[in-house]
């Protein structure tokens, strides 16, 4: 998957602190939307962009994963959002 530049993006998240790079592997700015989920929680939306291998292997039934990195797990959700040309952009930074 690449990395998308999402409409409305309100700021770049960089490696999280104590990243080792050499140890932890590339970590690259990750452009996403703020936005309210209710009232009193917000929420943070990234895009991801699949490449044509991407497509083919679900096509073929390959499963989706989401790696959350640490010990305790958020509330996340996945959903497919609209076609390219009016949700997402590629960004120009893409994933190593």
């Amino acid at each position: 998957m690449d990395i998308g530049r999402i409409t409305g993006t309100t700021r770049t998240l960089g490696a999280p602190q104590g990243w080792d790079q050499t140890s932890d592997g590339p970590c690259v700015g990750l452009p996403i939307r703020d936005e309210r989920h209710t009232r009193d929680i917000g929420r943070m939306i990234s895009a991801w962009v699949p490449t044509e291998a991407d497509i083919a292997l679900i096509q073929a039934g390959a499963p989706i994963y989401l790696h959350v990195i640490g010990e305790i797990h958020p509330p996340v959700s996945l959903v497919v959002g609209n076609p390219p040309v009016t949700d997402v952009q590629k960004a120009e930074v893409r994933r190593g």
